[in-house]
């Protein structure tokens, strides 16, 4: 059974994590601690296939992707009396999705993100509304061809509403927290018009966009 949304602190026997992996949690006291915890896992390139790993297993293995890093942050959130949230921001079919953390302070709301590019960052807490903020990453969120692909983003999720064992202690994908977030109410951000008439980035835009933070390791 999820928690009351009125639980404002996680406690370690609730979340069901082990005391260590609770402790290094419990470090990340800031959007900015956790944003940069998340920096020093290297990505998940899911070598032996897809994953959407809980909090636990990223502990563990020691890398992330998107939705698993958002999860972490989330969860450290949730630790330090702060609410879990996720937003979905959705694109074209020809794109990936991406998850961040959503945190407020006086009112504006930031977002903590894993990814190993330079658009899809942190991003700190000047936005006065969702929109605002899911429009920050508008004209930087493209494909390798340079379109610019973001559509949509969802309203925000409150992980509370999920048992921690779907989320947080899963040692198998945690796809059904997945789904949910992606069938979220998602409010569109363009119009099919203004889709029509985007421009591409341009030859330095997308060189640029080839910056990785972490290399893929070559196939053994």
């Amino acid at each position: 059974m999820a928690a009351s949304a009125k639980q404002r602190f996680a406690r370690r026997e609730y979340l069901g994590l082990a005391s260590a992996e609770f402790a290094t949690l419990r470090r990340l006291a800031t959007p900015q601690k956790i944003q940069a915890f998340l920096n020093s896992l290297p990505v998940n390139f899911e070598p032996d296939g897809e994953t959407v790993f809980s909090v636990r297993e990223v502990l563990s293995h020691r890398c992330a992707h998107c939705i698993e890093g958002a999860f972490v942050a989330a969860c450290a959130l949730w630790v330090h009396g702060e609410p879990p949230l996720v937003m979905h921001l959705d694109c074209d079919p020809c794109d990936y999705p991406h998850v961040v953390a959503l945190f407020r302070r006086g009112g504006a709301w930031g977002a903590i993100s894993k990814t190993n590019g330079t658009p899809l960052r942190y991003r700190d807490p000047v936005y006065r509304s969702l929109r605002e903020l899911a429009m920050s990453y508008f004209h930087e969120y493209s494909d390798r061809r340079g379109r610019k692909t973001l559509r949509s983003y969802s309203c925000a999720f409150d992980l509370r509403r999920l048992p921690p064992a779907l989320w947080v202690t899963n040692d198998r994908a945690c796809s059904e927290t997945h789904d949910r977030l992606a069938a979220l109410r998602h409010y569109t951000l363009i119009s099919t018009s203004q889709a029509r008439h985007l421009s591409p980035r341009d030859r330095f835009e997308r060189q640029a966009a080839r910056i990785v933070e972490y290399p893929r390791p070559p196939k053994s």
